[in-house]
């Protein structure tokens, strides 16, 4: 079966707009940056396997094959990953991109990708709770072990690493066997 991330943020959207209270707002989602693709049973794949499935994550594709992390974000989870998309990865200078997908490099390119995921499922709904119940900055610890910041700027939700570098979520909720997927826009930096 194939489900476009538009039928898919269309159904989040409803269910969420059914179930939230009006007193968090709903994050918003900027699907433009992101194809329409297919992503295949929304549930039915890892996160592995939802990335390999849109084309517009290749290029982290390519960095978690080159990690060796392909077996561990293919585990029982559950994990939430933001997800570079391919315009994020292009905002890196291209020597450092190919220096970092190097052998000698894979532990700073596990370190990397590892910022990027944080242990537990949290949809767009509880990121966006978590803010609001921060007093409008959430903390969330990644799987690499630094922490990242969550604020909402309008109705988005801006990460900003530890280097103060910021990156917003521009597609939400795309589940996994293992978890869920938010695509950003800029690859966050762990320090």
């Amino acid at each position: 079966m194939r489900i476009s991330p538009r039928i898919i943020l269309t159904t989040t959207a409803v269910v969420a707009l059914a179930a939230c209270s009006t007193e968090a707002p709903e994050a918003a989602v900027d699907d433009s940056a992101v194809e329409d693709v297919a992503m295949g049973d929304e549930a039915a794949g890892t996160i592995v396997d939802v990335a390999v499935g849109n084309p517009d994550f290749s290029t982290l594709v390519t960095a978690v094959t080159a990690a060796g992390l392909g077996e561990t974000l293919s585990g029982d989870g559950p994990f939430t990953v933001f997800a570079p998309t391919n315009a994020a990865f292009e905002k890196i200078d291209p020597a450092t991109l190919s220096s970092l997908l190097t052998p000698e490099m894979k532990d700073d390119l596990t370190g990397l990708l590892t910022y990027h995921v944080v242990a537990g499922e949290l949809k767009a709904a509880d990121v966006v709770a978590a803010i609001t119940e921060g007093g409008g900055t959430a903390t969330l610890t990644t799987v690499q072990g630094a922490e990242l910041k969550a604020t909402l700027d309008g109705e988005s939700v801006i990460l900003e690493d530890a280097a103060g570098g910021k990156s917003t979520v521009i597609l939400t909720d795309v589940d996994a066997s293992n978890g869920v997927v938010h695509a950003i826009d800029t690859v966050i930096m762990p320090g």
